[in-house]
């Protein structure tokens, strides 16, 4: 008998999961249409103005060291309702903040659930997915990011005409995904491969058997009880071991990467860009529209194609097109270019990021980890990305004052260049394997 799959079952519940995304893509938008009200009510230099910023990427430091203990000791399903009420709760102190102190450490608060859901949902996402479909719906993850990002765009425009308290308004839209998502969590089931790796193996393959037949459940069963051992060590140490060290290299450094590469600079610090170049404040906010619809297009595409074309062209195709982006983007910038142009280059530049860095960063990390490990592993690799993050978005304002706008964009031009390099010399393919395949690929023996 041939394996098959409920494709619509493992949609859903993939699509549930991924409403983590959708919170994670509205507290990294969020900001982007705040940011010129909150320069004035909390008359913002640009130490503060980085440091407010990136306060998020702190918070997803620690949200991403809980998550990979939580996701391994009690399940990938408790976290992400941990999560859920994080989201809620932290929208509305920011919302309902009386200054800049508790403000970013609202924000701080928001970052530990955008850092665990990170982690948890393209976890629990690629632990349900059948080895066929696990690119694209690991991508549903980076659509609802995508998705949350475009939205809260759309409304922080349409708030913008509400005052110099519109701010409040834009943080506290969050309470509303929050709360569903909380919900939606309830009907998920637990992932199965976290209960075999818990000695509730009669659990995961009633699971299994919902996610396809008979013969893919058992399948999944033998190939799990191959590659797991339940005597390997489950910590911190485990992770660096020898074996595991080449896989926790390769998505530490990819990791960084997807921010180093100076694209979330574009979607935080968007209305300062515009600025530069004489924009008013409404076209600083409808370019965040502009690059919103671009973003959710192109991510689409991005779904299509990782389960054919593959994560490693994907990924080597945008480095290298971010490359020739950023020095376009910043000779357009030094040169104080008509908005249009520069507007044109950011759009190419976001849809060749959408198209490859986003989404396939988040499939390799949620891929390439033995599955003793993968929670901690990737929690590992996604505190990396976060610390990261701070440091792209702290130092940019920074930065453009002493360089200029324009600047920093040479050196991001160079970082994608390094990239390059690293994905071709060091990232193999993964499309069409197993997680317990791609373990014996990844894993030095």
């Amino acid at each position: 008998m041939k394996e098959t799959y409920n494709s619509r079952y493992i949609l859903g519940i993939s699509f549930i999961s991924a409403l983590g995304g959708y919170l994670f893509g509205f507290d990294f938008a969020v900001i982007s249409g705040a940011l010129p009200f909150l320069r004035d009510q909390f008359n913002l230099n640009a130490y503060w103005e980085g440091f407010l910023a990136g306060s998020l990427g702190l918070g997803c430091m620690v949200g991403c060291l809980i998550a990979g203990k939580l996701a391994e000791k009690y399940g990938r399903k408790p976290g992400l309702s941990v999560a859920a009420l994080i989201f809620a709760l932290s929208s509305l102190g920011m919302a309902l903040s009386s200054g800049m102190n508790v403000f970013i450490l609202m924000r701080f608060i928001a970052g530990i659930g955008v850092g665990m859901a990170s982690i948890l949902s393209p976890l629990y996402i690629a632990e349900i997915s059948p080895a066929s479909v696990r690119g694209r719906n690991v991508a549903i993850n980076q659509l609802t990011i995508v998705f949350g990002i475009l939205i809260t765009n759309l409304v922080n425009y349409k708030l913008a005409g509400y005052g110099d308290q519109a701010w409040r308004l834009m943080f506290g839209f969050g309470v509303i995904p929050s709360v569903l998502f909380l919900i939606g969590v309830a009907f998920l089931p637990e992932s199965p491969r976290w209960l075999m790796a818990h000695a509730r193996e009669e659990q995961a393959a009633v699971i299994l058997q919902k996610i396809g037949n008979r013969d893919y459940a058992a399948k999944a069963v033998s190939d799990f009880k191959q590659s797991y051992n339940s005597r390997q060590s489950q910590t911190f140490s485990a992770v660096f071991s020898r074996a595991v060290r080449p896989a926790i290299t390769i998505g530490i450094i990819l990791a960084v990467f997807q921010q180093l590469c100076g694209i979330n600079v574009v979607f935080n610090f968007t209305s300062t860009i515009f600025e530069s170049v004489g924009a008013d404040l409404d076209r600083q906010l409808s370019e965040t529209v502009a690059i919103g619809i671009v973003n959710t297009l192109f991510t689409l595409l991005a779904m299509w194609q990782v389960d054919k074309l593959g994560r490693r062209p994907l990924m080597l195709a945008g480095s290298l097109g971010l490359a020739v982006a950023y020095l376009v983007l910043a000779a357009l910038l030094q040169s104080q270019a008509a908005p249009l142009w520069i507007s044109l280059v950011v759009l190419i530049a976001i849809a060749l990021y959408a198209t490859s860095l986003a989404p396939v960063t988040w499939v390799l990390i949620s891929e390439i980890f033995p599955n003793h490990i993968r929670g901690l592993a990737s929690s590992v690799a996604i505190v990396c990305l976060w610390g990261a993050y701070f440091i792209l978005v702290f130092t940019f304002p920074i930065l453009a004052e002493v360089l200029g706008t324009y600047g920093p964009f040479y050196l991001y031009a160079v970082i994608c260049l390094a990239g390059f390099l690293f994905i071709k010399l060091r990232v193999k393919e993964t499309k069409g394997q197993t997680l317990e395949e791609l373990e014996n690929n990844f894993v030095a023996h």
